[in-house]
């Protein structure tokens, strides 16, 4: 990539905050969304199952449009690309609120999921350029700025449901608020453009192989966060038999665990490297997996989630990173990444719930608990590799000051 010339270090730095301003409006509208679905839901006259159903597309949208985000990134640079995808996902939040009946909410969280996957793609390709050219890892700390973004938003918008607010309200006035944050935090990222020589990407194309064995890691990685998420309160209701307060609080403990980790994050993978992050990651994971299932205490499972939350965190953050420098088209790599971390999103909850009825619980959580272990094994997918030219790609696979 190509393009801006002044990268002195304040330069540099301005940038990061920049994009990591970027990732936190991104993330707002997802935690503003979130809180206002059982209002979309009665204003739509729709069931549990139809629900269900229309929150299928989202997932739909992203995976269809992601591969464009390198297309339109190649034709008009990375700066112009995000400001546009940003400015239409921040704007795509009020849709959902209007639609009247199934046909449109689902229409409309296509392009809301579309959207979302496209600026996710730029921002994250921009996010991996920054942090080449400041030579240090920031990835981890971006997607907890992105953690930060959406726990503000559901703060939000929890506000605005105790309050009886009109959701088509809420969403207007959060949407135009976030465009115009997103507007002026664009204007200080990165001004990149591809070389002359660079071949356009084309307009939709399968992942590389290398996206793929990285996508593995980060399905795990999804999939245990999907799972915890939507599963840990109903874990300790039905299970251990909490009361509902103790057991929602189980679900906001792993959320704060996972946005404290990822904003610690980098500090750590700069130290130990990516590979033997995600190994020591995976195994917390797996520590907090088996106290789930092992131990039928309240604070145990507490405990376990967090240590689910703790082990997890960087991980899609590191994937995403390491697929960036995996080949020649970082963007359509990420794109690779991100479909797969999107499906594992998608699936997870539901997983749970089918092997939850078929079985219990406690094996849909020996689930995780082996997909977390799986962290450990595959780790090894995001060391890093020789380029073309015998130079070692900078993937953090040592830490600092280390060679391979």
């Amino acid at each position: 990539m190509t393009g801006e010339t002044d990268l002195s270090p304040a330069r540099l730095r301005h940038a990061r905050l920049a994009i990591a301003a970027v990732f936190c409006a991104h993330g707002a509208v997802t935690g503003s969304f979130a809180t206002r679905i059982p209002w979309i839901q009665e204003h739509s006259q729709l069931s549990s199952g139809t629900l269900g159903l229309a929150l299928a597309f989202p997932a739909l949208g992203a995976a269809l449009a992601m591969p464009l985000a390198g297309r339109l990134g190649h034709r008009f640079g990375a700066r112009a690309a995000l400001r546009g995808l940003l400015a239409m996902w921040t704007l795509s939040l009020i849709l959902p609120s209007l639609a009247p009946n199934l046909v449109a909410l689902c229409f409309a969280l296509f392009v809301y999921g579309a959207t979302s996957g496209m600026a996710d793609v730029a921002m994250n390709a921009l996010g991996v350029e920054t942090e080449n050219r400041l030579g240090r890892s920031i990835m981890s700390s971006l997607h907890g700025m992105w953690s930060a973004g959406a726990l503000a938003g559901s703060a939000a918008g929890t506000v605005a449901a105790h309050a009886g607010a009109d959701a088509r309200l809420h969403h207007l006035v959060a949407a135009l608020a976030l465009t115009v944050a997103g507007l002026v935090a664009v204007r200080g990222v990165l001004d990149l453009r591809p070389g002359q020589d660079a071949q356009a990407p084309p307009h939709f194309a399968l992942p590389p192989k290398s996206a793929l064995f990285i996508g593995a890691i980060g399905f795990c990685a999804v999939f245990a966060e999907g799972a915890s998420m939507d599963w840990s309160a109903v874990y300790l209701r039905d299970v251990l038999h909490t009361e509902a307060g103790l057991a929602a609080a189980s679900t906001t403990a792993f959320a704060l665990t996972m946005t404290v980790a990822r904003l610690a994050g980098d500090r750590v993978v700069d130290r130990f490297g990516a590979v033997r992050t995600v190994r020591a990651g995976g195994a917390l994971a797996t520590a907090g997996g088996l106290l789930v299932i092992g131990v039928r205490h309240p604070a145990a499972a507490m405990a376990g989630f967090g240590l689910i939350g703790l082990g997890i965190a960087v991980v899609v953050p590191l994937a995403f990173a390491a697929a960036a420098r995996s080949g020649p088209a970082p963007a359509q790599a990420i794109a690779g990444v991100a479909t797969i971390t999107y499906t594992s999103g998608l699936i997870a909850p539901s997983a749970i719930g089918a092997v939850a009825d078929a079985s219990s619980l406690v094996v849909s959580f020996g689930l995780v608990t082996l997909l977390a272990f799986a962290l450990i094994a595959g780790a090894a997918v995001l060391r890093r590799r020789p380029t073309m030219g015998g130079a070692v790609a900078a993937n953090r696979d040592e830490p600092a000051g280390i060679q391979p």
